[in-house]
């Protein structure tokens, strides 16, 4: 089943194509890679998707039935899309664990109210909502850190942590922009086990990322853009031989 589909995606910013035509969708299941030079328009895709921008043009449907062209964030959130960000984003201030119940807050029903007043039923959603923060960071294998500040963690930790939170919002498509950059090749090969892992669990994967070794081991297909267009499509064996492919992405001679 698909998850994902866009149909002729654009997004111009005055005479820049960004994305410009973009086909693609992603099935319950996969894991979906998204490749291309800098600039090829691949966050600003990813963006779209989840409700950063608004498209200029085109259809962004989820699980069939959702439009999420022009919703706002939030939105696409409640909907069950999740996604971390090329540059880490957290609060830095905040424990390990607070982080991650941020996201959780995604799936809480206490509003401001609640959090002013404090009932029992804000306190008994607070405890369930740690409860369920730890599990994730036992998933992550950050459990030992619940405590630490996020500024403390390691840079391969904090991306994992990031992880963490977008996982704590449930979702059922967790987009991950760039995930392996800055990481040493350890930090990465035990990123591809925990991508691999959320994967086993049921989540569906679409991800940018530049480290072929991660794109070709752990992508049941990948997609290719170049300054906006969609230059191919397939499994990891084929893309890497595709002439297109090879001469505007991988460096060498088609």
């Amino acid at each position: 089943m698909s998850l994902l589909e866009a149909r002729g995606l654009c997004k111009h910013f005055g005479g820049l194509k960004a994305v410009d035509g973009v086909d693609l969708k992603v099935d319950e299941g996969e894991v979906v890679s998204l490749i291309g030079p800098n600039g090829a328009g691949k966050t600003t895709l990813f963006n779209c998707v989840t409700g950063m921008l608004a498209p200029t043009s085109g259809s962004i449907r989820f699980s069939g039935r959702h439009e999420l062209a022009g919703r706002p964030p939030h939105q696409v959130t409640a909907l069950g899309l999740a996604r971390t960000f090329q540059n880490i984003r957290l609060f830095p201030e905040m424990t390990v664990l607070e982080n991650v119940m941020v996201g959780r807050h995604a799936r809480t029903r206490s509003g401001v109210f609640g959090a002013i007043l404090r009932p029992p039923s804000f306190r008994r959603e607070e405890a369930a909502t740690a409860r369920r923060a730890l599990e994730i960071l036992e998933f992550v294998g950050l459990t030992g850190d619940a405590a630490a500040l996020a500024r403390n963690l390691s840079y391969g930790d904090q991306r994992r942590l990031e992880i963490a939170r977008a996982l704590a919002t449930e979702p059922k498509l967790l987009l991950l922009d760039e995930p392996a950059a800055g990481m040493n090749p350890h930090e990465t090969n035990e990123l591809m086990e925990l991508i691999r892992k959320i994967c086993r669990s049921g989540i569906t994967i679409f991800l940018i990322e530049h480290h072929m070794k991660l794109v070709m081991g752990i992508s049941d297909r990948i997609y290719v853009l170049d300054h906006g267009e969609r230059i191919a499509e397939g499994p990891p064996a084929a893309v890497r031989a595709d002439p297109k492919v090879v001469a505007a992405y991988l460096g060498e001679e088609a």
